[in-house]
């Protein structure tokens, strides 16, 4: 919410989506102004900020960007009132054909009859919109544009290609100063520029949307693993494996084929079979689950597995390792009764709470509600929702939960965890469904006390979302400065001369006989050098060996916090480095 000053000193409460909507149209007028033959489509509101895309000659330039800036200040400057009117849908089409707006007429072309047609005007600008918007364009106060690219009508390749301007607006200029400080320091911290630098990780054209994962990078993402795995086994978890290319049989049985396909990699097979890359791993969980008689006694019983999934993202929506085509879901199937489920959410949260609390995460949780092409019986939606509406009520207090109407699975409601990092930016992280659907669609089954077929709640949870997408947040998370339990690398050695050459490697071999991840760096190089490398490769320990060292049998210690440490005897120094690990100190 902003606190929006008005013209004669008066304030108001507006909603930021209202704000940044009322600016999109201030840059749209300031395109106009510049570029009379520019075509308008759309200028929504969006997460931080709003875009406006165009049909122009080609594409803006830098100097253009800074010209309509400028034009906006002056039409901020103007305060113009903003009127709203309505108009029939034969007037409003006509008055988009005289003013030689396509993209307009297209859209009210599109409106389902009946529908109210509105307009917005500003001085010689009008615009249809549902609006709502600021009284005046003096209401805007501190402007910035972003950034301009490429985008499809209407989000479609088929269609032309538009010329998409980003930007950002705030009642303040203090607030305006302090978020494009944060877009520089989230630049800094890019997680595929830092994945490059730091050797994790990299992207080519060969694979897009799959990343290839260079040693560094894998060694990381195997720790993470195998605290996954340890903390699973721990609350009972059974890891198993499944195909990866499973027959269209299954995901039409499933639900997929119908709701997602679009989203899968069809093949077809020697017989003219069609199969899928799994973009799921729910169904190969269920065959697992029915691959025996079960009984209450059972109950719960909880699959989980990292096999790697396939998803065909459109490849405009790919985004380094936040939306991926091929990636590691840190998933879990657990089959409950329904007595169980209040309290395997419960159980579930907690183990969210654990592993986030390891990296200083803080998340809350959102209830994601019936979409519209939901699948199933209504009845057993409404019972699934209730469901998890008391369970939040337990676990965050009525109300103290955001609602995301909805956005369920097409099988499902959901509990979505959401994460914020250090910059105060907002990620979608891991899920929590209950399936009332496919265990019916696969006519699941375990015997009761009694001696009965019952059908089994299937809740579907992944807590991380993804390695590859966990990955990505931490690094930018901490800058690509892990906690020294996860660095790929833990300990660099670096001798001074040849001289400590030898000791050097005796250095290397005793720490990795203790269970380091240790790098020798033996280069004919300044040392000054080597600990600029070391520092920009952002190793946690730099052990800096001299003939002092040498002689005493120890080691110069540097850290990446706290720089120079000083001498300490390897035994003094391998203490301090397990006890940090130990307790996963960030």
């Amino acid at each position: 919410m902003f606190k929006v000053k008005l013209h004669g000193g008066k304030t108001m409460d507006v909603e930021e989506s209202m704000y940044w909507h009322t600016t999109s149209h201030i840059m749209a007028q300031a395109v106009k102004r510049l570029f009379p033959s520019a075509k308008l489509t759309i200028g929504p509101s969006i997460e931080n900020g709003f875009y406006y895309d165009f049909d122009v000659e080609k594409p803006f330039s830098e100097e253009d960007l800074a010209s309509i800036e400028e034009e906006m200040k002056k039409i901020i400057k103007e305060d113009l009132e903003i009127e709203r009117f309505e108009l029939p849908r034969e007037e409003a089409i006509k008055l988009m054909e005289e003013k030689d707006e396509p993209y307009k007429v297209e859209l009210i072309k599109d409106l389902p009859e009946g529908e109210v047609i509105s307009f917005y005007k500003q001085g010689e600008f009008t615009d249809l919109c549902k609006g709502p918007h600021l009284p005046t364009t003096g209401a805007v106060k501190a402007v910035k544009l972003l950034s301009s690219s490429g985008a499809y009508w209407r989000g479609d390749e088929h269609n032309k290609m538009l010329q998409r301007i980003y930007g950002i607006s705030y009642p303040k200029a203090s607030e305006l100063e302090e978020y494009l400080n944060m877009i520089e320091e989230a630049k800094k911290r890019d997680h595929r520029k830092l994945g490059k630098e730091l050797e994790l990780f990299f992207f080519d054209e060969t694979a897009p949307g799959m990343a290839y994962w260079m040693p560094k990078g894998f060694k990381m993402m195997n720790i993470l693993i195998d605290l996954w795995r340890k903390e699973h086994e721990k609350r009972g978890y059974l890891e198993f494996s499944g195909p990866q290319l499973n027959s269209s049989e299954l995901w039409k049985i499933s639900g997929h084929w119908d709701h997602y396909k679009e989203d899968m990699f069809v093949l077809t097979d020697s017989d003219g079979k069609e199969q899928a890359l799994k973009p799921m791993n729910c169904p190969n969980a269920i065959k697992i689950y029915a691959s025996k008689l079960r009984s209450y006694k059972d109950l719960p019983l909880r699959f989980n597995d990292i096999d790697v999934i396939h998803r065909n993202e459109k490849s405009g929506q790919l985004n380094g390792l936040f939306r991926v085509r091929m990636f590691r879901q840190d998933d879990a199937h657990n089959f409950i009764t329904e007595e169980q489920l209040g309290s395997e959410i419960k159980d579930i949260i907690e183990i969210a709470k654990y592993l986030y609390g390891i990296f200083g995460l803080d998340f809350e949780l959102t209830l994601s509600t019936r979409p519209d092409d939901y699948m199933g019986d209504i009845e057993l939606w409404n019972k699934a929702e209730a469901n998890l509406r008391d369970v939040l009520d337990d676990l965050c207090g009525k109300d103290q939960y955001r609602i995301n109407e909805g956005d369920g699975a097409f099988y499902g409601p959901k509990i979505d965890i959401k994460m914020k990092d250090c910059l105060g930016r907002e990620w979608q992280m891991g899920t929590v469904q209950v399936d009332f659907q496919l265990p019916l669609r696969f006519n699941l089954s375990y015997i009761d006390s009694n001696g009965e077929k019952k059908v089994p709640i299937l809740v579907h949870r992944a807590l991380f979302g993804s390695f590859e997408r966990f990955i990505g947040i931490i690094t930018e998370h901490f800058a690509g400065a892990f906690p020294v339990w996860l660095s790929p690398v833990q300990v660099k050695v670096l001798p001074i001369s040849d001289n400590q050459k030898e000791y050097a490697k005796s250095v290397v071999e005793k720490l990795e006989n203790d269970g380091l991840r240790v790098e020798l760096d033996d280069r004919q190089e300044k040392i000054g050098y080597k600990i600029r490398e070391a520092q920009l490769q952002k190793v946690p320990y730099m052990l800096i060996l001299g003939d002092k060292e040498k002689e005493a049998n120890a080691v110069g210690v540097r850290a990446r916090k706290e720089g120079d440490i000083g001498q300490m005897k390897y035994e003094e120094f391998l203490n301090k480095i397990q006890e940090e690990i130990k307790s996963k100190k960030i």
